[in-house]
Order: structure tokens, then C-alpha cells, then sequence
């Protein structure tokens, strides 16, 4: 194996789906300058993203709620139903509060605004890709509306575990920080999405964010 190659084995991969070819070029452009980050394709409609991520794998997913064709929801509905392992961060123009639910829902492991600086969202990407949920400040106000979670069901150390999952810590580093085994942190969770009726650590998050836990 040459260095080359080791080098884009260790790398993110990250697909580019949006209809505007100059949001699209302009990502590529910055995100190719970033250590770490390795461009495999984009995209311009709904079809197009999950042939695309069907063929190429990528790590991470930019989408674009609003695509001619499936949108980025319908896409997120999609990748769900397959149990595809692409991580997707929604990076989006859109500020209708109505759109973030949805694609939280759906399984987005981030949901950005465009206006985002362009060294965070490469962070991001990296951080999502590592197991994170990272979500703009305005979209976790947008789910302030919802429904109020069970955290008086938690016991102690779940509500550690919730809050740690909560400021975007990994199975593996909660499990560090609490000084207990992955396992053990990962049947804390699975009891923690129980008691609060949530599907995954993406929706415990925004739990614990909304409710200042």
C-alpha cells in the first residue's frame, strides 16, 4: 500500500449533495484544502445523492433539504429504511423551524445553516463522523416546542451519561471519562432512549440540550 493510499484509507470521505453548482464548488474548494478531508463526489438532486452514496460510501453526507426530485428529507427517509452507515450533517439555507424536526427525526446527525464558518464546518464534519451530534444553535431552538422528556426517570448516572452524550462525547470517551467499560455506557444508553422514548443518541441529545440538562 502506498502512502497515498494509506493516507486516503484514514481520511473521511464526504460526499457534496446540493443543486446550486456554486454552494457546491465552493465546498469543494474549501473542504479539499482540509486535512483529513477527502471529496468523493457530489450530487445535484435527491436520486442522485443515494445512487451516489449507494456507489461511493462516503463517510459524511452534506445535504441539501431542497433538491429537485426526492428531497433531502425524503433522502434521510431512505438511508434510514436501508440502515445505511452514511453520517449526515444537513446543511441548509432553510430557517422554517418546521424543517428541523423532520430531519432530526429522520436520523441527520447535524443540522447546519449555510452562513456556517467554514473551519467549523469542517470541525464538524470530523466530529460527526467520530459519533458526535452537532446541531446550530438555531435549529436546537427550533425544537424547543417539543414535547418535555421523562428525566425524572433517569437514574444518576444516565443522566451523566445523557449529558456527556449531550456536549457531543463518543461511547469510547464517556466511557473514559466515567472510568466504566464502552459496554456498560452503551446498556446505559439503550435504557436512556427507553425511558425517554427516543430512537437514537441524535434525539437524547436535543432532549437533554432543550431541557438545559
Amino acid at each position: 500500500m502506498t502512502t497515498e493510499t494509506a493516507e486516503q484509507d484514514q481520511s473521511v470521505s464526504v460526499l457534496i449533495a446540493d443543486d446550486h453548482p456554486v454552494v457546491r464548488q465552493g465546498l469543494r474548494t474549501f473542504l479539499e484544502l482540509q486535512p483529513g478531508l477527502r471529496i468523493v463526489g457530489e450530487a445535484a438532486d435527491g436520486d442522485e445523492t443515494l445512487q451516489h452514496i449507494e456507489k461511493l460510501h462516503p463517510d459524511v453526507v452534506l445535504l441539501d433539504l431542497h433538491m429537485p426530485g426526492r428531497s433531502g428529507q425524503e433522502v434521510l427517509a431512505v438511508l434510514a429504511e436501508r440502515g445505511d452507515p452514511a453520517r449526515v450533517i444537513v446543511l441548509t439555507s432553510v430557517t422554517d423551524s418546521r424543517e428541523v424536526a423532520p430531519a432530526i427525526q429522520a436520523g441527520a446527525a447535524g443540522f447546519l445553516y449555510k452562513d456556517v464558518d467554514p473551519d467549523s464546518l469542517a470541525r464538524a464534519i470530523r466530529s460527526v463522523h467520530e459519533g458526535q451530534v452537532l446541531f446550530a444553535p438555531g435549529a436546537v431552538a427550533a425544537m424547543a416546542a417539543g414535547p418535555a422528556p421523562q428525566l425524572s426517570q433517569l437514574t444518576d448516572r444516565e443522566r451523566q451519561v445523557l449529558s456527556l452524550v449531550a456536549a457531543g462525547l463518543s461511547n469510547r470517551q464517556i466511557s473514559t471519562r466515567l472510568t466504566v467499560a464502552e459496554k456498560t455506557v452503551k446498556t446505559h444508553l439503550s435504557s436512556i432512549f427507553r425511558k425517554l422514548g427516543v430512537t437514537d443518541r441524535t434525539q437524547a441529545a436535543l432532549y437533554a440540550v432543550r431541557h438545559g440538562l
